[in-house]
């Protein structure tokens, strides 16, 4: 086998990683969101990031391959956890969908600031026009609740971050990247949810559920997009993530009985639409 074909299934292999993390990462999102009432939304994301972490560094015992340098898996470490914390505060208060449109303004940003073509700069302002119809701007007859929708952009802007120094991470330290980088975020979100939740996350009702939304959520997703990370351009994972507001508004549907209203489907489409096109122009 040449290495032309090496790399071809290599990158195939990286995307169908990928959309397998969407599809597990949104499943987990939508038992997550019927626990936030009970433990609330810091205790929910403590139980997914924390029992996540502890699951993957049972498996890959991440301590065999220590980091010669900690700066690009801290920052990566980081992003993750306070992601998480600030994703499932949206939650508390506006349609998994639309939260992960939002939230989806991250890969976006990445893909647009790391383009040269004014094709791209396109795709961007149709996003943006998307994007006003699913901002609390009073455009629409339903506005969303400005402050889940204040959570959902602070989760897109971690995402950013999330994505161009997790595939620094990744190709600097190989698979135990996604290890130690959610080792380092349980260290943000688990504090702060056994202090809001307290006791209820030892309730025996809550835990099968949150080791549930861990191996949905964390452990499996964030493996799967270390491969894609290691093997695919920032820009190309950022856009080929283009599929998550689809899903993400799926999985509401289908577990939660979420419905949109015909603008905010196709606000979410909009974006949808625009990730595709600039997922094609970077393949160009």
């Amino acid at each position: 086998m040449d290495t032309t074909q090496t790399a071809s299934r290599t990158r195939i292999a990286a995307i169908a990683a990928l959309l397998a993390a969407m599809t597990s990462f949104q499943a987990g999102a939508s038992i997550a969101k019927t626990l936030i009432p009970k433990i609330g939304a810091p205790g929910t994301a403590a139980l997914r990031v924390g029992l996540g972490a502890l699951i993957v560094a049972i498996l890959q015992r991440p301590w065999r391959n220590m980091p010669k340098s900690w700066k690009w898996i801290v920052i990566y470490g980081l992003s993750l956890g306070t992601m998480n914390l600030v994703f499932y505060m949206s939650l508390r208060t506006i349609p998994l969908g639309i939260a992960v449109a939002l939230e989806f303004t991250g890969p976006l940003a990445v893909a647009a600031f790391t383009s040269r073509r004014i094709s791209h700069f396109v795709w961007l302002g149709l996003a943006v026009i998307g994007l006003l119809f699913l901002l609390p701007l009073n455009l629409t007859a339903t506005p969303i609740d400005p402050v889940g929708a204040g959570f959902a952009l602070a989760a897109g802007a971690c995402w950013a971050v999330y994505i161009v120094f997790g595939q620094k991470a990744g190709v600097e330290h190989g698979p135990s990247a996604s290890a130690w980088g959610q080792l380092i975020g349980s260290c943000v979100a688990v504090p702060i949810g056994v202090f809001s939740a307290r006791t209820k996350l030892l309730d025996l009702s809550v835990l099968p559920f949150g080791l549930a939304i861990a191996v949905l959520s964390s452990s499996l997703p964030y493996t799967l997009e270390m491969f894609g990370l290691r093997n695919l351009s920032a820009r190309v994972f950022g856009t080929l993530m283009s599929l998550e507001p689809a899903v993400g508004a799926l999985a509401g549907f289908v577990f939660l009985g979420e419905r949109l209203t015909a603008i905010q489907t196709l606000a979410i489409a909009a974006v949808m639409v625009a990730s595709i096109g600039t997922a094609a122009g970077a393949a160009e």
